[in-house]
């Protein structure tokens, strides 16, 4: 993901360190949900390069009000980030903004480096309104090859040292994962909200995920219609359309 270049390149001169990083999506109704960022880093890292890890968390807030996101700092190495969407859409387009990385075509990138700048993600939901639900596929690819085995005069870094990434998906009702050879699964704990992905470094992380939502729109014409016909019954003792 873009926000961990500045970390990754910090990691390849100190050699060690670690950032917990969760993203979440989660759905209220099929028009209102949000993005949820939480990062937390370590001591030792702090304490390390606690330039790179400010100017980092400080990118983290500007990339995220932009997307009229709000900042809730935890404590000084603990941020929660939480951006609203109102559909599908705005999901994809709001998250893809959120974590696709630009390479400017004049910038000037060592060639040894290059590859530690790709960290990507692309996300897509399609939405089918079945009157009252609706039935949501969401398929997410997030790419972490950037944060392979890194080495510098000889000494390897690995990857599980640099950060600890999960995406979790929260909805009001049950959601389930696509199992296939290409996707990964998610963790198994009865005391987790929604399903949780640990993600691994190094990988091309692809995640699908089916979830069903009630319709508002469906829901309220129904009960407009159960109440007509209720009033009809009232009024007339008998149904519509019968003598």
């Amino acid at each position: 993901m873009r926000f961990l270049l500045p970390i990754v390149l910090c990691l390849v001169t100190f050699l060690t360190g670690c950032v917990d990083y969760q993203v979440g999506v989660n759905f209220a109704t099929p028009y209102s949900g949000e993005i949820t960022q939480q990062i937390k880093v370590s001591d030792q890292l702090s304490n390390l390069a606690p330039s790179e890890t400010k100017k980092w968390l400080n990118s983290l807030e500007k990339r995220s009000r932009k997307l009229d996101g709000k900042v809730k700092k935890l404590n000084t190495q603990e941020l929660l980030l939480t951006i609203p969407f109102g559909n599908g859409a705005e999901l994809a387009e709001k998250f893809n903004q959120l974590f696709q990385t630009n390479i400017m075509p004049n910038a000037t990138i060592p060639k040894e480096k290059l590859d530690l700048i790709k960290l990507n993600s692309q996300v897509s939901i399609h939405q089918s309104n079945l009157v009252f639900v609706e039935r949501n596929s969401l398929d997410l690819a997030i790419d972490l090859r950037a944060l392979k085995v890194l080495t510098q005069d000889k000494i390897i870094i690995n990857p599980d040292a640099v950060a600890n990434l999960k995406f979790q998906l929260t909805t009001p009702w049950i959601a389930h994962s696509i199992s296939n050879a290409d996707n990964l699964q998610p963790t198994i704990n009865p005391l987790q909200k929604g399903l949780v992905w640990q993600l691994n470094p190094g990988e091309i992380n692809h995640i699908q995920a089916v979830f069903w939502l009630p319709s508002p729109l469906g829901i309220g014409a129904a009960i407009i219609i159960l109440l007509g016909i209720l009033g009809y019954l009232l009024k007339y003792r008998r149904f519509p359309g019968m003598a």
